[in-house]
């Protein structure tokens, strides 16, 4: 991994916290930005960025920070890897748009190409073989590009819609799947998120996603499934009302929450028997990030829609929807993008795509795994945590306040990362009192072990300030 081994900025020396945070310059462009950007931005801690490199954030008073972030799981080959910054380049001098839901272009049909050909195949699941392009079929496969991972659900939203011609949505608490109003419709995971917008898109209803640490003992973690297919399909709607169900393989948003390995299997069988359709919300968990291209190919399931953003082009934006051509079947003009599959955005994503085939998907995979395991001895020495969970680079630490109880340690999870900002780890919370890490997947094991180093200073000094 020559971008990991020889990058300036991955030596030991990071972090390197030299000002009071913010300094003068970072302060000066908060002042600034606040006084004019939206209030509704959520600004957890003021960092002010200067540039990115690898896994290094270098703020606008030289401050560097190891980033455990990834612009929220979107710098996936790290920021500004060099061959993404290349491919960019090089398109910026021939063709930065024409759109391609109007005419055509090569980069587009590339990319196209590409993720039909990625798409995950049903297979057995946590195979240990390496991950071949897929199966006979994937030429059928359609691609529609948008600009974020919110267009792209409002598009496999509607195209659920146009295929089945079924009104009803099912979606789960705890989901994060955008802030536009079809999105935000299917959204349940914090009511800040939807307050004040209602109302929302009909007939969308929202389900239990099983909690695995959550699930009182002796109770069955897939109950929710039973109380859809007797409670719901049998007293409040017929299943053939439903188009859809939206899922995460892992939720993002909702607390870094691993399902039993039995869930998505089970919930694919109960919509093939009705006819409904399976829509994988892979924005978050999709491109390498959980130690396979995409999440559900830990279990071995096949979604008739998939969504796709974040990771996919390094940090330029770009969505993306693929589905089988008999699902993907509406006709010209009843959905388009003026900006979605923009060419620079293709390349970028074409040259990610070939990194983590090559490297990523691997180094996500074995540090995750390390990761993990150096958590899971954390939480032998800090009583405050009460879970770790996650696959590859996609974990979540769970803080409680008592571990018989588990009630949730909210503001001491927010105290933790501020603590950590503090001392240059870059960090952000999800659900009520999880921590997720979604570093970039450059990173190595020395800066995996420097995070664990950090996050263990700052519980430490949290349980001393407590005391």
């Amino acid at each position: 991994m020559d971008y990991m081994k020889t990058s300036a900025t991955t030596q030991t020396s990071v972090p390197s916290i030299r000002t009071p945070l913010p300094g003068p310059r970072a302060r000066a462009l908060i002042e600034a930005d606040e006084r004019f950007t939206s209030p509704s931005y959520t600004r957890v801690y003021p960092l002010a960025v200067k540039r990115g490199e690898g896994a290094v954030i270098e703020d606008l008073d030289g401050n560097l920070f190891l980033d455990f972030t990834a612009g929220i799981a979107v710098c996936a080959t790290g920021h500004c890897h060099p061959r993404v910054v290349a491919a960019v380049r090089e398109q910026a001098g021939k063709l930065l748009h024409m759109s391609g839901t109007d005419f055509y272009y090569e980069p587009q049909a590339e990319l196209a190409r590409k993720l039909a050909e990625i798409f995950p195949a049903a297979s057995v699941p946590d195979a240990q073989s390496v991950r071949v392009a897929s199966p006979p079929g994937s030429a059928s496969r359609r691609v529609f590009f948008t600009n974020s991972g919110a267009e792209a659900v409002e598009a496999a939203f509607k195209l659920a819609r146009w295929n089945t011609k079924r009104k009803r949505i099912i979606a789960f608490y705890g989901a994060f799947h955008g802030r536009t109003m079809g999105a935000l419709s299917l959204t349940a995971s914090k009511t800040g998120q939807r307050r004040g917008f209602g109302p929302f898109v009909p007939e969308v209803t929202h389900i239990d996603y099983p909690d695995p640490y959550r699930t009182p003992d002796g109770a069955d973690p897939l109950a929710t499934l039973d109380h859809l297919e007797r409670q719901l399909f049998a007293r409040a709607f017929p299943p053939e009302e439903v188009a859809a169900v939206f899922v995460e393989p892992i939720q993002g948003e909702g607390g870094y929450i691993v399902p039993p390995p039995e869930f998505h299997r089970r919930l694919k069988s109960l919509c093939e028997k009705h006819g409904i359709l399976y829509v994988a919300d892979e924005v978050q968990t999709g491109m390498g990030r959980t130690g396979k291209m995409f999440a559900l190919e830990h279990w071995g399931v096949e979604p008739d829609i998939l969504c796709l953003a974040k990771g996919i082009a390094s940090g330029l934006p770009l969505g993306a929807i693929v589905a089988r051509g008999d699902i993907m079947d509406w006709p010209p003009g009843s959905h388009a993008s003026t900006f979605g599959g923009n060419p620079l955005s293709c390349v970028a994503a074409i040259e990610t795509i070939r990194l983590i085939e090559e490297e990523l998907m691997a180094n996500s995979a074995a540090i995750g795994d390390h990761l993990l395991s150096e958590l899971r001895a954390l939480a032998g020495r800090h009583a405050i945590i009460g879970d770790v969970r996650g696959k590859g680079l996609m974990i979540g630490v769970e803080l409680v306040r008592d571990r018989e109880t588990k009630e949730r340690a909210t503001t001491e999870r927010n105290d933790v990362v501020q603590r950590c900002f503090r001392k240059g780890l870059l960090l952000l919370g999800c659900g009520e009192n999880s921590i997720r890490l979604c570093p970039p997947l450059v990173i190595d094991r020395a800066q995996a072990d420097t995070a664990i180093r950090i996050l263990d200073e700052a519980l430490s000094e949290l349980a001393a300030a407590a005391a």
